[in-house]
């Protein structure tokens, strides 16, 4: 009998524990988080109200009703971010978030509601703006991007694989308003890629044999332009005596 009622305290008190540690938990995450519950780590660049500025989260507000998910997909979006992720934390209480941020490998122009805004394109063709980039990561870059969009993004992505792989040198990267691309290579000079985004990996083979041709030939200080906008069928331009 004695072990029996041992037995039943001993199941009372962590009957009675459980519903303390639940009823616990249910009014931490309905205890509102202030914007100085935010935790950030992974960077210095973002501060707390960074977080509240560049998603729709309103301080205060519940911990429970915070939507983690939305939250990293607003946040990666709206600051250029390679990842993040954003968890709800009820010791100590608050909401952490890390971050990842993008390393540029160029410096980039786009045109927003016709006003022109600098900033950095990374090697997923991504566009930076410059208050996302930590200043250590863009010293020494040679390469400029000009009339950079959204729908750019796949091609200065190839552009820059191909860079790593292929001998040239490529250091002006434009698109026209209407999408036209020419690029610089620091000897092949000026050379004309046009409008069909299909045929950038052929042509950036054919820029790589030219390079190397003409490098065995020592023709570079004889080249105005290359058109490889029909890529079956390049000219190239020469400055005429």
């Amino acid at each position: 009998m004695k072990y029996e009622k041992t037995i039943k305290n001993r199941s009372f008190l962590l009957l009675l524990l459980f519903l303390f540690a639940t009823s616990l938990i249910s009014l931490k995450t309905l205890k509102k988080v202030n914007i100085q519950d935010i935790r950030i780590s992974g960077s210095k660049l973002f501060s707390q109200n960074d977080i509240e500025k560049n998603s729709s989260l309103k301080f205060p507000i519940r911990l429970i009703l915070i939507n983690t998910y939305f939250l990293e997909k607003e946040l990666k979006q709206n600051l250029s971010l390679k990842n993040i992720s954003a968890n709800r934390e009820l010791f100590p209480f608050g909401l952490k978030v890390k971050v990842n941020t993008r390393t540029p490998i160029a410096y980039g122009e786009r045109l927003l509601n016709k006003e022109k805004i600098f900033g950095f394109i990374d090697k997923d063709g991504i566009f930076i703006e410059k208050q996302n980039v930590e200043e250590k990561k863009f010293n020494g870059l040679t390469i400029k991007v000009f009339g950079w969009k959204e729908k750019f993004k796949k091609v200065l992505s190839e552009i820059f694989i191909a860079q790593e792989n292929y001998n040239f040198d490529i250091v002006k990267i434009s698109f026209s308003p209407n999408g036209f691309l020419t690029v610089e290579e620091k000897d092949l000079q000026t050379i004309l890629l046009g409008f069909n985004p299909n045929l950038i990996n052929y042509q950036l083979q054919i820029i790589n044999n030219l390079k190397n041709e003409f490098k065995r030939n020592n023709f570079y200080e004889k080249i105005d332009n290359i058109d490889l906008t029909d890529p079956n069928k390049p000219k190239i331009k020469v400055f005429k005596p």
